[in-house]
């Protein structure tokens, strides 16, 4: 009888993936694996030795010992590990980047062009990274090795990290050796790329789900231990300026690797095109509001520094108010912040709108030109009366420019430029390689429209985990700040309470609550400070799930900064009114 796999026999199969993954890795580098050992590996194993006989032979604190070899474990795990990462990232490059390569070549194949032309077309898009790279091995391999077609993909499968494009490549390579056409292939892969892109962009938002509950336990804990750390000091009389200060560092560190992997787990979906040679409508306004809420920003700066320090009239000689909460010091010089985030944000929600109209746009120019058997700038002369939302405009002005005889390479230019879509750019750039090339109209248009739809409504899931992540933060930012400033209050009172000394000869307070060693201002602005941190990382996080502008992250952190310092205010003038007695 056959015995049941155990959780001993799974744990080794696990280690023994993680193995062959490493050891994979290590055959894929462009470097040969014995340089690699001898120049990376063999001396950071030689600095880990080094450290590990620091730690032994050197007096030091165990504190100070206790990290040395910890930095040498590190940076040799680092090492040995890089190749792996370095492969992991080029698969993220390349499913990012999935579905619009497929895409393209798709409208390549079905132009009068050969298909291996197709493929060196790939090969110089650049923008396309890693499978733009993969592309032009394959064009190397028949070019200049003399291989067939059908070897190069199928040699080229067995290197590419990406499960999803080493399979299509093993299918292509198939259908090459038994003859079909390219376009045929290409035309019945559709449903198949769109169903792999689907899933991949699906995986990363359940991953995104997964960190979003991670960090809610971990910035909960670290908001209790810097409570902790807050209130703890009054009893044991440790300095309490020390455990703040290491409890926010380590908050910030948390914080920062969250960001960080977040965005590593992010999918790749700009939405903004950025023109190199064409200035779009709008500009100057985008730069405008820049430059008006930074001056702003920095003249508030000076009028909170005249109150805060003296010596220049401040914002209470502006104000009719005496004074002002403390916490507000920090929220007030951001606020004009919000300016470029809200104008960077109308201008998006506009580019979204754009994005939802141009399937419907661009299958009508393909079919009408088909039906009519006319040029574009004949279609477009009935189709720029139609109603296209936020892109009517748009058309009509690529109408006049083709109309004025404009190269219709420049006058689709300035069309993609004044969308600032990254998606219409790149969707209207193949439709009109592929019309210059001889491929059917109606085809290309539906083509190009079924696979935008297809991102707009995983856009539309991602939106939706963004509205989630959005309310999450923004309760954390509340959540916190409220923790903190009660720890930072009840002490606050504490420590101005007049104790009577000498009702009890037997009772020695000072030896009980140790107000003394508190610096209170010292506190609160550490407090604030963390509550900025929170802000600054909180906005990043929202911006990188979103996939916006990173402008969109400044009217965040103006919420954020003005949550968190809200918050605190209220919080000590509720606990100030029920403690102070």
């Amino acid at each position: 009888m056959a015995s049941e796999p155990t959780a001993e026999s799974g744990t080794d199969i696990t280690a023994s993936e993680s193995i062959a993954s490493v050891v994979e890795a290590y055959e894929r580098m462009d470097m040969e694996l014995s340089r690699y050992l001898l120049f990376i590996v063999l001396p950071s194993l030689a600095f880990f030795l080094g450290t590990v006989a620091v730690a032994l032979l050197v007096d030091l604190p165990f504190s100070i010992k206790l990290p040395i070899p910890l930095l040498g474990g590190l940076v040799l795990f680092s090492a040995i590990v890089y190749p792996k990462l370095l492969v992991s990232q080029e698969r993220v490059e390349m499913e990012n980047q999935y579905h619009l390569l497929m895409t393209h070549m798709t409208v390549l194949s079905t132009t009068n062009i050969d298909r291996m032309e197709v493929f060196r077309k790939l090969a110089e898009e650049e923008e396309y990274g890693a499978l733009s790279a993969e592309m032009n091995r394959v064009v190397q391999l028949v070019d200049t090795w003399n291989q067939s077609l059908d070897d190069a993909c199928r040699r080229r499968a067995r290197r590419i990290p990406s499960e999803p494009l080493a399979d299509f490549f093993d299918r292509l390579a198939y259908t090459v050796n038994a003859g079909q056409e390219l376009s045929e292939f290409l035309l019945s892969e559709q449903q198949v790329m769109i169903q792999n892109y689907v899933t991949m962009y699906e995986s990363t938002l359940d991953n995104l789900e997964v960190m979003k509950d991670l960090y809610l336990s971990m910035v909960l804990s670290m908001t209790f231990a810097l409570v902790f750390a807050i209130v703890l000091p009054i009893l044991t009389g440790t300095d309490p300026t020390m455990t703040v200060g290491a409890v926010i560092v380590l908050y910030a560190f948390v914080q920062t690797g969250f960001f960080l992997v977040i965005r590593t787990m992010s999918p790749y979906d700009p939405i903004w095109y950025y023109p190199d040679d064409v200035r779009p409508d709008g500009e100057w306004s985008l730069i405008a509001s820049l430059a008006a809420g930074g001056l702003l920003s920095i003249l508030l700066v000076v009028l909170v520094a005249g109150d805060l320090f003296g010596g220049a009239p401040g914002l209470t000689a502006l104000l009719p108010v005496s004074s002002i909460p403390r916490p507000l010091y920090m929220a007030i010089p951001v606020t004009p912040l919000a300016i470029p985030g809200l104008v960077f944000r109308v201008q998006e929600e506009r580019i979204k709108s754009r994005d939802d109209e141009f399937p419907s746009f661009i299958r009508a120019l393909g079919a009408s030109e088909t039906a009519k058997q006319s040029t574009t700038t004949a279609v477009l002369k009935s189709l720029r009366k139609k109603d296209f939302g936020p892109l009517t405009g748009d058309v009509d002005d690529l109408f006049k420019r083709l109309n004025m005889r404009l190269e219709p390479d420049r006058a689709w230019d300035y069309f993609t430029a004044n969308t600032r879509s990254y998606l219409v750019q790149k969707f209207s750039e193949m439709y009109l390689v592929g019309r210059q090339m001889g491929g059917e109209p109606k085809q290309l248009g539906e083509l190009i429209s079924e696979n935008m739809n297809h991102v707009n409504q995983l856009r539309q899931q991602r939106e939706q985990a963004t509205v989630t992540m959005i309310g999450l933060l923004y309760g954390i930012t509340a959540a916190s700040s409220f923790a903190f400033f009660i720890g930072f209050k009840i002490v606050d009172i504490l420590a101005g309470m007049s104790l009577d000394l000498t009702a009890s000869s037997e009772l020695n307070v000072g030896r009980l609550i140790h107000t003394q060693v508190y610096d209170l201002p010292l506190i609160q602005f550490m407090l604030l400070g963390i509550v900025m941190i929170n802000a600054v990382l909180s906005s990043l996080i929202i911006r990188t799930v979103d996939g916006g502008h990173k402008a969109n992250a400044l009217l965040h952190f103006v919420a954020l900064t003005w949550i968190g310092c809200a918050v605190a205010v209220l919080t000590m003038s509720v606990v100030g009114g029920l403690l102070d007695v």
